[in-house]
């Protein structure tokens, strides 16, 4: 895959931007980590080069200044919400991050459970956490929040919040989506640290909007396409503008937001000129990194296309509104993109158009495009993943890679044992299947051995996948889409 963005730059730059902000604050900085610590697979796409956890490794060169506190709204633990890249839930989410961020020796804080009004859902949560020795703190609704100033920022405001211990120069504040009160616990704990006689900073560590980069440049359009479900729309920051002369781009949650943050913080610090912008408040070099533009132009638009499936997929399965569909669709209109301009949309089609079967379609890292059907035996995803592995190790299609000894037990636990409705075979059977049958015969060993080269290729099926097919291929780091299309009439077994 060609590369368009330096990530060591990005590293080297963003770090540089953290120290300096820490040096201007002369104390504590409280940083609002926006985006994601890890598996940042959206940056990894339109930004090709980047690493899908630069950002953990860039904290963890500033492991011995840093701390991490989590942040976590109750009614999204209430409402079991879905990281939807990868499929868990954010408490679960919240779990996962820190035990990585432990691996890599980062220091965790705490974890604060925002908007809590006593659901019985935080309250276990915050029990697990505090039973595995984390800290934990809750944070209720802001009296006069968002107006109020006065209010806010007073001991019945930000005073009613617990103070949360941190003894480091840099605290990232952190949460497993937008929603969270990351925003909120900063600005909470700058009210607690002024009260207590002690120096303390704000800034924001951002990747997209990309705000040295034009308002409609591809890299931010896709931005606007991945959080069309929270109808971000980037824009000229105003404030910027007046400040500086000089265009920069924002979104409209932080432009609208900024007067009532700056004058909290003007109200907290004392300082008027705190900042003078939203684009100020961020930390921000992933445009200093871009070192082909043609490339990451490309890469973004392909990103479009993907969200406008997604969109589609989730419209028809009845969990996001028409508005968000709208929102891709026009995004697609500006940028005079077309379905097809993804080039495994046509083969994946042909194939289900000749077969009358759902089919799936995967470009390999070479231009080189498999497709593969459903069977009998198995669902296309599984049919174009064992085709493609095959092509990789210049397997000849003749040959078989599982033998029927293998997958025949496990056809008949389906059916039998289990009592499935439709004991296809999916993807994550096959590829047990081919691991067990990798013991006994050489040549699946070998087709074993290229299921890594499939991370970053692009697939598209003729139909929904299955949440476990989706999970499967996601570990695969397989980008794929979907037509928005049931893969038969049931009603439950499409989600079972």
């Amino acid at each position: 895959m060609k590369t368009g963005f330096d990530n060591d730059l990005y590293i080297e730059k963003q770090t540089e931007k953290i120290l300096e902000r820490i040096d201007f604050f002369k104390g504590k900085l409280y940083l609002e980590f926006g985006g994601k610590l890890f598996d940042d697979y959206h940056a990894s796409r339109v930004l090709p080069g980047f690493d899908l956890n630069g950002k953990a490794k860039l904290l963890q060169k500033l492991k011995d200044k840093a701390e991490i506190i989590f942040c976590i709204n109750a009614g999204d633990i209430e409402k079991n919400k879905i990281r939807a890249d990868i499929g868990i839930t954010y408490d679960l989410d919240v779990m996962r991050l820190m035990d990585n961020l432990r691996s890599m020796g980062l220091s965790i804080n705490s974890v604060v459970i925002t908007q809590y009004i006593k659901q019985s859902s935080a309250d276990v949560f915050r029990q697990k956490l505090e039973q595995r020795g984390v800290k934990t703190y809750v944070h209720k609704h802001t009296k006069g929040y968002p107006s109020e100033i006065e209010l806010i920022v007073s001991d019945e405001g930000y005073g009613k919040n617990p103070y949360i211990e941190t003894t480091k120069p840099l605290v990232v504040v952190t949460a497993p989506g937008p929603g969270s009160g990351k925003l909120a616990t900063c600005l909470s704990q700058l009210y607690h640290e002024f009260k207590r006689g002690d120096r303390a900073g704000y800034a924001k560590f951002e990747t997209f909007p990309i705000w040295n980069l034009p308002l409609k440049h591809p890299v931010n359009m896709a931005y606007e396409a991945a959080t069309s479900d929270l109808n971000d729309v980037n824009m000229i920051d105003p404030f910027y503008l007046e400040a500086y002369d000089k265009t920069a781009v924002n979104y409209n949650r932080d432009i609208d937001a900024f007067p009532i943050v700056k004058t909290m913080l003007a109200k907290i610090t004392g300082d008027q000129e705190f900042y003078k912008s939203p684009t100020d408040m961020g930390v921000n070099m992933a445009g200093y990194a871009i070192t082909d533009d043609e490339i990451c132009q490309k890469a973004a638009k392909q990103e479009v296309i993907r969200r406008l499936f997604a969109a589609q997929c989730d419209y028809k399965r009845g969990v996001t509104p028409a508005e968000t569909l709208q929102k891709n669709m026009m995004l697609m209109r500006q940028l005079d993109l077309e379905p097809e301009n993804r080039a495994v949309v046509k083969p994946a089609l042909k194939k289900a158009k000749k077969e009358d079967v759902p089919a799936a379609a995967i470009e390999l890292s070479g231009g080189t495009i498999i497709t593969g059907k459903t069977t009998k035996l198995m669902n296309a995803a599984s049919s174009v993943v064992l085709n493609a592995i095959k092509h990789l190790g210049n397997i000849a299609d003749e040959i078989t890679l599982i033998s029927p000894s293998v997958l025949e037990p496990i056809l008949a636990l389906k059916e039998n044992a289990l009592g499935e409705h439709n004991p296809i075979l999916n993807i994550e059977d096959i590829l047990i299947a081919l691991s067990i049958s990798a013991g006994m015969n050489p040549t699946a060993e070998l087709a074993m051995t290229k299921l890594g080269e499939l991370a970053a290729c692009e697939m598209h099926s003729s139909h929904m996948l299955t949440q476990t097919d989706e999970s499967v291929l996601r570990k695969l780091k397989i980008n794929l889409t979907c037509e928005p299309q049931f893969p038969s009439k049931d009603l439950y077994y499409y989600y079972v």
